[in-house]
């Protein structure tokens, strides 16, 4: 789920297209920072999962809503 979360929260297209390496890097960095900081407020593994969860449904939603705003069929 980590990697999957990086690559859309780094800027892969959910419907194809091209993710950058430094994107991969930045969604990897954000998701460590999550369970580090996650980690050390004592939370429960559950709730870490879900937190993770939300923010990748979150980056999805968001390229949704971009790719439609900007009018994009890819």
């Amino acid at each position: 789920m980590d990697a999957i979360a990086a690559a859309f929260i780094g800027g892969a297209a959910v419907q194809g297209g091209v993710g950058k390496v430094v994107g991969a890097i930045t969604g990897g960095l954000i998701m460590a920072v999550i369970n580090n900081g996650m980690s050390l407020i004592g939370a429960p593994s559950e709730r870490v999962m879900l937190f993770k969860g939300l923010v990748l449904l979150a980056a999805v939603a968001f390229d949704v809503w971009a790719k439609r705003r900007s009018g994009s069929t890819r």
